[in-house]
């Protein structure tokens, strides 16, 4: 790479000059500063914006760590993001942990080590608590934790309708005629998670069905752990599952397939996250749609507002063909109430 060395070699002056002419100094003559920067782009100098980074102390890069990039939901919750940021000047650092503790704190580390002036973050399953952020990234740069959060971490949370979205999908199923749903409930070492298994279980005790732990199966958030635990789901007398997440979904739509299942006549099945393939496959499945892209905009927003309170996105029940016995439904959940729990 071309260094500011190079070009004061090149013009014979010193590299302070070029480091001063090139940040547009009134102390350099503007014959000098025309040369200088007339040399470096000859030269194809580019400027080390990590290296200015660092003698400020701060920058105009965002870093957003997510779990996983390939998620639909998360990838658009980055563009959200992108798009406010890029308009208000900043630039974006995009990390994932593929689910790790050990990546998450790798991936803190790196965004503190380039002083990015804030960290949007989303946590991973193998992340447990807060400890790790509070110690590696400290006071200086602003944390704004959106869709997994940990409530006793300061700065501003985005937040989905968790558990009214997961009580209204419950209660649609419910209104299909399914009598002993269950869940693939996810993991509980996630908030958001554990909102979606208590709406669940307020939309059964609501309606006079027994909560049947036997039928909520946990661990379950990738496509083979929805597979495995539609086997147990089917066995134990299920005739329909909410899902907390759609690639769980997917998997348990796989095993229905494979023994015979029909849906929706035999089984329904309803999810969190409006992937694209679940209006694409056979059948449709129905989801509960978080708008991320929005969730995405508010959490930078609430970063260039310098905002501490919690938002909460409502969610929208899509009804497809993975849960609809009955044609005329007698609610909608387009007017969903926020979490009553983030309003405490």
């Amino acid at each position: 790479m071309v260094t500011i060395t190079d070009i004061a070699r090149a013009l014979g002056i010193t590299p302070s000059t070029v480091s001063r002419a090139l940040a547009g100094s009134p102390r350099v003559k503007e014959k000098t500063r025309i040369a200088v920067e007339r040399k470096a782009l000859e030269m194809g100098y580019e400027r080390n914006v990590v290296a200015a980074n660092l003698r400020k102390g701060q920058s105009h890069i965002v870093g957003i760590i997510v779990p996983r990039i390939h998620r639909e939901f998360f990838s658009n919750i980055i563009g959200g993001a992108e798009s406010v940021l890029n308009q208000a000047g900043y630039n974006v650092l995009i990390c994932q942990t593929m689910e790790s503790k050990d990546s998450e704190i790798k991936a803190l580390k790196t965004l503190r080590n380039y002083r990015v002036a804030a960290v949007l973050i989303s946590h991973a399953i193998g992340s447990t608590d807060s400890r790790d952020i509070k110690e590696i990234i400290g006071k200086d740069i602003p944390i704004i934790q959106f869709d997994r959060v940990y409530p006793d971490l300061p700065g501003a949370k985005v937040v989905g309708a968790n558990c009214d979205g997961a009580y209204f999908a419950t209660k649609h199923l419910i209104q299909q005629g399914y009598k002993r749903i269950g869940t693939l409930a996810g993991y509980m070492s996630s908030l958001a998670f554990v909102e979606r298994l208590a709406g669940y279980r307020l939309a059964l005790e609501s309606a006079g069905l027994p909560y049947d732990n036997s039928l909520v199966f946990y661990d379950t958030l990738v496509r083979d752990q929805g597979y495995e635990a539609a086997k147990k789901a089917l066995a134990s007398g299920c005739d329909a599952l909410f899902s907390a997440g759609a690639f769980s979904a997917l998997g348990a739509v796989d095993y229905l397939k494979e023994a015979g299942v029909r849906i929706p006549e035999d089984f329904g099945i309803v999810c969190t996250s409006n992937e694209g393939f679940t209006s694409l496959m056979t059948p449709s499945l129905s989801t509960l749609e978080q708008h991320p892209f929005e969730m995405g905009q508010a959490a930078a927003k609430a970063f260039l507002e310098n905002r501490a309170d919690t938002q909460v996105i409502p969610m929208e029940l899509h009804i497809r063909q993975s849960s609809q016995r009955i044609q005329q439904e007698e609610f909608s959940c387009n007017h969903l109430l926020n979490n009553n729990q983030w309003q405490k």
